[in-house]
């Protein structure tokens, strides 16, 4: 009996440490990409995805959830800052809707919607940024923010630099 419920503690535990490097795999892939400079980041909304420019020809596409309707943006942007495990604080409108949040949500919070890190853009009005809810990733889910995996926002992240030019197309 002893053995058996070991055993199934073992098998369990494999099974977590599995999902838990598998959600942190990234999920970005290369492809044919051009028509952008190097070193931009290329958002298409009709697509959910992402691309990050990386010669005249090839770009690393990632998912990303993007603004529901009447709350995505398009145009041009800067990323204006770049921060690990960020606080945040929701602006009016979500507090509107949700008139019980916390006016601010510590960084590493499980309830926290930034991630595992954030490049803001436009002011800190909209951000690039990780999620606590990665089943949301391929959707039309945000207030204007493009969500990414949390592995996927530490690729970026490590690739760009305050100034990097953003387009946000449909």
């Amino acid at each position: 009996m002893f053995r058996r419920a070991a055993l199934s503690v073992a098998i369990g535990a494999g099974t977590l440490l599995l999902m838990a490097a598998s959600a942190n795999a990234a999920t970005h892939d290369l492809v044919n990409f051009s028509g952008f400079s190097p070193g931009t980041i290329v958002v298409k909304t009709h697509e959910r995805r992402l691309y990050y420019v990386l010669d005249g020809s090839q770009a690393l596409r990632f998912p990303v959830g993007v603004g529901r309707a009447g709350m995505a943006w398009t145009g041009n942007a800067r990323v204006e800052g770049k921060f690990v495990r960020p606080a945040w604080a929701a602006p009016a409108s979500i507090r509107r809707e949700n008139p019980r949040m916390p006016k601010v949500i510590p960084g590493g919070a499980a309830n926290n919607p930034m991630g595992a890190a954030a490049l803001t853009l436009r002011g800190g009005e909209y951000a690039i940024h990780g999620t606590n809810r990665p089943d949301l990733i391929g959707s039309f889910v945000s207030h204007g923010c493009i969500r990414m995996y949390n592995s996927d926002i530490r690729e970026l992240y490590r690739l760009v630099y305050v100034g990097t030019p953003v387009i946000v197309e449909r």
